[in-house]
């Protein structure tokens, strides 16, 4: 077997005990990188071998969602407004693991501008789900390409973020593990801004001891991001158990209520049976629907504010692919009108209505407020229940003939509520839990504000139960 098959510990241990090389794992990475180039993860494929090999990750490969500045790299947010721009610094995540030896082998797809949750609005094409030969099912977005390069077995981690589920949804279709830290736990210097009071830097592994692992090694605070919390550093891993006796998990009643999907339902009653087992308490909580049906709103309204404000600069007169014009605002128009895609457009046109004067007060001022409640109704359940978990979605991955903006509660509520974890800033995980048919479903926890610990170990037992921990697709084509 593929020693890129193993989980990230387990290949550092290999490389550790030269069973393998790092030559050879980078090698054997972009063999696979180019091998699977149908399912469209990548925009950049590297192939630079150098490694520390003094450092803790020395020559393991991993991928990085294109929406993160790599200096000398093409970084092109999946936007043709940026599909030339190359800057000339790091973000503090990737200074980081090339200082710890981590081998950047490819800048992956996204949606573009990370506005999305599909995956299928880069500039170079739909990201499409690695558990589907047949190419007819999205994988999520907006980080695609990370989590399929990371479900393909190309690399054992890759890189994301996530502002409303961008990574936590895309794990659940890929089956494999997504976590969202606690807001600023880990510094989004370098992160190209969609929304910034939710944006997080987030990843994708094959199992929840590896996601431990790297949270020790991504935080920590930042004199260039005000927001990157200045909470000492932790081994997660050091004090990862899977002892659930006594903790008391939460499940929103009115959440699970709007799905309809027998094998979602099904899979849930086996992970509350699973943990119950373990001797943890589970039990049903409500929270007022109608607060529950604001979640998705209140994020659009707030994202597509904060984007509008964000990418002003995108005008093709600073940095940004230019269009000719007469004059500096024909050059504006026609840059962004050509530059930039349409669900990108209409989120921008959506932002600027919600900040505009007439509206800012009943429109904007007023969404912050119900986010609030939200976060308080959340903390709330927080102080007396150690997790809350839900089903990440509402069903398995869609075909992308069936992608439509539907207006139940099932779609509204059921496919949106992790928003929750980043409207409150909270620590979020997904990982596998089922299939229906041959895709993966994907079952969410999360936890108070800076209760990671928390969140791995409860995540932990749940893996040990199940058989999907460091799951492959297409493992057999190998």
């Amino acid at each position: 077997m593929s020693y890129l098959n193993k989980s990230l510990i387990d290949i550092i241990e290999a490389l550790k005990n030269k069973q393998v090389s790092a030559k050879e794992l980078v090698e054997e990475s972009l063999l696979l990188a180019n091998k699977y180039s149908k399912y469209n993860p990548f925009v950049t494929i590297l192939g630079d071998t150098k490694v520390n090999s003094e450092a803790p990750l020395y020559g393991v490969p991993y991928a990085l969602k294109d929406n993160f500045s790599t200096k000398d790299i093409l970084t092109t947010g999946s936007s043709n407004i940026l599909k030339d721009y190359i800057p000339v610094f790091d973000a503090t995540v990737v200074e980081k693991l090339k200082e710890s030896g981590a081998t950047l082998i490819g800048k992956t797809v996204l949606d573009e501008l990370a506005m999305g949750g599909t995956g299928v609005s880069g500039h170079t094409g739909r990201v499409y789900n690695p558990y589907d030969p047949s190419l007819n099912t999205i994988s999520g977005g907006s980080s695609a390409g990370s989590a399929v390069a990371v479900a393909l077995g190309i690399v054992p981690f890759a890189i994301g973020s996530d502002t409303g589920d961008s990574v936590r949804k895309p794990a659940a279709h890929c089956g494999i593990v997504g976590i969202k830290p606690t807001y600023g736990r880990i510094s989004r210097y370098g992160l190209f801004p969609f929304a910034t009071s939710i944006d997080h830097v987030a990843y994708f592994t094959r199992t929840v001891r590896d996601s431990a692992f790297l949270l020790s090694l991504l935080e920590g605070s930042d004199n260039k991001d005000a927001t990157a919390s200045t909470r000492e550093g932790h081994n997660y891993l050091k004090d990862l158990n899977t002892d659930v006796k006594g903790k008391k998990i939460a499940v929103i009643s009115e959440i699970v209520d709007c799905i309809s999907e027998p094998s979602i339902l099904s899979s849930l009653d086996n992970a509350i049976s699973i943990y119950k087992e373990g001797g943890a308490t589970v039990e049903r909580v409500s929270v007022d629907l109608n607060l529950l049906r604001a979640i998705l709103p209140v994020y659009m309204i707030i994202s597509c504010s904060e984007a509008t404000s964000n990418n002003a600069g995108l005008d093709g007169i600073n940095f940004t692919s230019r269009e000719e014009g007469n004059d500096f605002e024909e050059v504006m128009i026609n840059s962004r009108s050509k530059g930039l895609g349409k669900s990108v457009k209409n989120r921008l046109v959506l932002g600027a209505y919600c900040l505009d004067n007439e509206n800012i007060e009943n429109v904007f001022i007023k969404a912050q407020k119900v986010r609030s409640l939200i976060t308080e109704t959340i903390n709330n359940i927080f102080k007396d229940y150690d997790a809350i978990l839900l089903p990440a979605s509402a069903d398995a991955a869609p075909t992308f003939d069936t992608l439509s903006d539907r207006m139940s509660d099932e779609c509204i509520i059921g496919e949106n509520h992790l928003a929750i974890a980043n409207l409150g800033g909270f620590p979020s995980l997904t990982l596998p839990y089922g299939f229906k048919g041959n895709l993966p479903l994907g079952v969410n926890l999360t936890c108070k504000a800076f209760d990671e610990q928390t969140l791995f170990n409860l995540s932990a037992y749940l893996e040990s139960k199940l058989p999907y921990e460091n799951m492959i697709a297409k493992e057999e084509e190998k």
